[in-house]
């Protein structure tokens, strides 16, 4: 995961528009409505050109990127092979009104550029004026990413941050039936002939589709429950509000951590609430090794929208329900498999049977969440390099 800085956090609101084009599965169509779209801004007379765009060898999307201007890329040479980025330095230089950029949870090839991630080219293209529209799948959001590794059994290495997402002007949905994806993947649309046999029978099966469209589907709703009680809040100044959701996630070093903070975040937007990552520390009762998967939960934590907190305690689940309390958490998200490693700092007793005490006490709501173990790899094609 890159760095978040607060020049990156704050990149977007300061300067050009952003546009996403969501999909649900490689092959929905994101890349040919980016293409549309330029076509029908640059006969408006908007300078437009293509910063980067990967027709995966799909003949439709070649031709659609017709007569628009495109950037040269950038030959890199990478174990052996010659490979090609987009250069963001000839984007920058040529500064045009719009860039269109797919990929945009793209790792870039190491020597390619000062950047490792495409999302991070493109806050610095946004940075300097220059509008933006880009393509994403719902499962290379950070929040989500875990939930479809446990669904399909097929790792998601390619990952972008909710907040990067979230700072969009505007998104939009590229909506296609589970039905329709197959049948195009049949017809060769998607992947080369030899790899839709595998395909059909692992990622893209019917199940996994349908539940990718609903994840698409209530992500974009999020979004626009979201625009509209600005709105609201906005027009109505003297209207009385609720008071809103406060979500907590008691985090440890254990294995599968990150997956629950990545399902506090899910319920955090869903419930339009805040979130908080409180890991809590006893004197020097954090064990060689621990360190370093702290240090990711922290960077996760960023990378969801949420915000991080050390707490020092000798009673860990009293320090939890002090820190709810201060704080005016409304919900606490635990896992349920921490125990053993919680006894060794309480003394024995069950944390998970102690929070919900101490919370109770304090009318705050405790989810158990069982955490789960990372997918093993399955022979099946992964979303990372697939197309979108």
């Amino acid at each position: 995961m890159g760095h978040v800085s607060d020049a990156e956090a704050g990149a977007v609101e300061a300067a050009g528009n952003f546009r996403i084009y969501l999909g649900a599965a490689a092959g929905v169509g994101k890349t040919y409505a980016m293409l549309n779209e330029g076509h029908r801004r640059r006969d408006r007379g908007t300078d437009v050109v293509v910063g980067f765009v990967e027709s995966h060898g799909r003949k439709r999307t070649e031709e659609m990127v017709g007569d628009l201007e495109v950037v040269p890329r950038r030959t890199v040479r990478y174990r052996g092979s010659g490979l090609e980025e987009m250069d963001l330095d000839a984007v920058l230089s040529r500064r045009p009104r719009v860039a269109l950029i797919d990929e945009l949870a793209h790792t870039n090839v190491p020597g390619s550029g000062k950047n490792e991630k495409r999302w991070q080219d493109v806050l610095e293209i946004l940075a300097a004026g220059i509008n933006v529209i880009t393509t994403v799948n719902i499962q290379h959001l950070e929040s989500i990413a875990d939930e479809v590794e446990h669904m399909t059994g097929a790792k998601v290495r390619e990952r972008v941050p909710d907040w990067v997402v979230r700072q969009a002007d505007q998104v939009e949905l590229v909506d296609s039936s589970p039905e329709q994806l197959r049948r195009r993947m049949l017809h060769g649309n998607i992947y080369p002939r030899e790899r839709v046999t595998l395909a059909l029978s692992n990622f893209f099966r019917a199940d996994n589709l349908t539940a990718l469209r609903e994840m698409a589907l209530r992500f974009l709703a999020d979004e626009t429950d979201e625009e509209l009680v600005a709105h609201l809040r906005q027009h109505e100044a003297t209207a009385v509000w609720e008071t809103c959701e406060r979500v907590m996630v008691a985090a440890t070093a254990a294995p599968g951590t990150d997956a629950l903070v990545r399902r506090a975040a899910r319920m955090a937007a869903r419930l339009k609430g805040d979130l908080d990552v409180v890991h809590v520390t006893a004197g020097d009762a954090t064990r060689p090794g621990e360190h370093r998967a702290v240090d990711k939960l922290r960077q996760l934590a960023a990378d969801v929208g949420a915000r991080w907190h050390e707490v020092e305690g000798d009673d860990p689940a009293r320090a939890v329900a002090a820190f709810a309390q201060e704080h005016q958490i409304t919900q606490i998200v635990i896992g349920s498999s921490q125990r053993s490693r919680w006894q060794q700092l309480t003394g024995g007793g069950s944390k998970v049977t102690r929070i919900i005490r101490e919370a109770g006490a304090l009318g705050i709501d405790v989810h158990v969440i069982a955490l789960r173990k990372a997918p093993a790899a399955q022979p099946s094609p992964s979303p990372s390099p697939a197309p979108q």
